[in-house]
């Protein structure tokens, strides 16, 4: 027989674990840098049209079915549809699976730039390094010991293990993010920066392109379709307003990111490294790991203490998120097959750590990873999401609770029509981005 279910101590302690599953290395440069390079302040626009209209209605669908049901995404899905929709939730447990793989492998390499630039600084031929640590044994060793944090951590349970590790690591991060950003501010040089970050071409609001980045950053950054949100939100109480918890969990990811592209960009344009961040042609991780400790080598004395501070802060976003992905498997574990959380957590986290070993030595095989697991199941998995919600649940705005009904009707309109829409716009062009990948790594 089960143990009895766990619940946060209270709504602190959920919004911070959301907000810190919300919050990850994708996040905090994804986010500016896409802005950057997409029309600034347009970008910027569209993100937040697009959280409104693709991001809460997922996220409080995803809020309503945890809740609700008080089990993980294969059990909540089944209380409210059935074996016949199940296998919606087992694609969000493989899909949590799969990304957390690949996702520690990246984590590892941020905590070894903490380490090392703390202990030794940062090489000043940051790309030649970066390719050296990118893949290999050494790459692997680091995500093992990333996925031993993670099992730790999530091995302690709901409140003594995420909650405590929430409440603890979110205010650090947040302090450490304003910090730099008030550092930044103080260089030389940086006006040029928040003039690149807060740029504005309000034509490139029309552009299709631009459109599709936003509803997919909007989406992405707000760890949907991958049944973190649901799971967590399987240990609320029902006094909680839902669409507060969801509002509250945007505004702070939203806040974060954009903090952190006030550290970013004013550190490399007053360092003079801007062209190498214009046109995109680092892509993500390239400007993360390549152009960011080139930026903390040219800074003297300074640069181990503001890049190390950076990647530590890098590392405890990985860590928050990393949790979440890993909960969403053991919580699966646990109510689908009975386990003890301790084992739960060890089995399922030396399964994804060994899923991970591929990626860890070979970074095209974290690339097509990422492509599939980190982007389209996630689509695929949101869009089956909003029509479940939106056509199977018999009455959702019920389920959601609460006194204040105003915008549900709407909520369930856009569950409806809009957001699957929009994935399934979105999750043909991953896929055709995806089989291209394949097709690289076959070729």
């Amino acid at each position: 027989m089960n143990a009895p279910r766990e619940h946060w101590s209270g709504g602190l302690g959920f919004t911070l674990a959301a907000v810190g599953s919300a919050v990850g290395l994708g996040n905090m440069w994804r986010f500016s840098y896409m802005a950057a390079e997409n029309g600034g302040g347009a970008f910027v626009v569209l993100y937040v049209v697009m959280t409104l209209l693709i991001g809460l209605p997922v996220m409080l669908a995803e809020f309503t079915l945890g809740r609700g049901a008080a089990r993980s995404p294969i059990e909540a899905i089944g209380h409210y549809g059935g074996s016949r929709w199940k296998p919606l939730g087992v694609l969000f447990v493989v899909t949590g699976f799969t990304i957390l793989g690949y996702y520690s492998v990246i984590a590892g390499w941020a905590v070894r730039y903490a380490v090392e630039g703390l202990a030794f600084g940062f090489p000043a031929d940051a790309g030649a390094h970066f390719g050296e640590i990118s893949e290999g044994w050494d790459t692997v060793a680091w995500h093992l010991g990333f996925m031993a944090i993670t099992v730790f951590v999530v091995s302690g349970g709901v409140r003594a293990g995420i909650e405590r590790a929430a409440i603890l690591l979110m205010p650090a991060l947040g302090a450490m993010i304003i910090g730099l950003a008030i550092y930044a501010n103080s260089l030389e040089g940086a006006g040029a920066g928040y003039a690149y970050y807060f740029q504005t071409d309000f034509i490139q609001i029309l552009d299709f392109d631009v459109a599709r980045d936003a509803a997919g950053q909007a989406f992405f950054s707000l760890s949907l379709g991958m049944g973190t949100m649901l799971t967590y939100a399987s240990y609320l109480s029902r006094e909680h307003d839902l669409p507060q918890e969801a509002g509250l969990i945007a505004i702070s990811d939203f806040g974060i990111a954009v903090v952190a592209g006030l550290v970013i960009f004013p550190l490399l344009f007053a360092l003079g490294l801007e062209t190498q961040i214009m046109g995109g042609e680092t892509g993500t991780l390239g400007a993360l790991f390549v152009v960011l400790p080139k930026a903390f080598s040219s800074m003297g004395a300074a640069g181990p203490f503001v890049g190390g501070a950076f990647m530590v802060a890098l590392s405890v976003a990985a860590v928050t998120s990393a949790m979440s992905l890993l909960e969403v498997v053991v919580a699966t574990a646990v109510d689908g097959l009975g386990w003890s959380r301790p084992k739960a957590a060890i089995v399922s986290g030396a399964a994804i750590a060994l899923l991970g070993i591929p990626a860890a030595l070979d970074i095209g095989i974290l690339e097509l990873m990422d492509s599939v697991g980190g982007a389209l199941f996630l689509l695929v998995g949101g869009f089956f999401l909003a029509l479940f919600v939106g056509w199977r649940v018999p009455d959702p705005i019920a389920e959601v609770g609460g006194t204040r009904r105003a915008g549900l009707g709407l909520w369930r309109f856009l569950l409806r029509w809009v957001v699957p829409s929009v994935l399934l716009l979105m999750s043909y062009f991953q896929g055709q981005a995806s089989l291209e990948l394949i097709r690289k790594l076959a070729g």
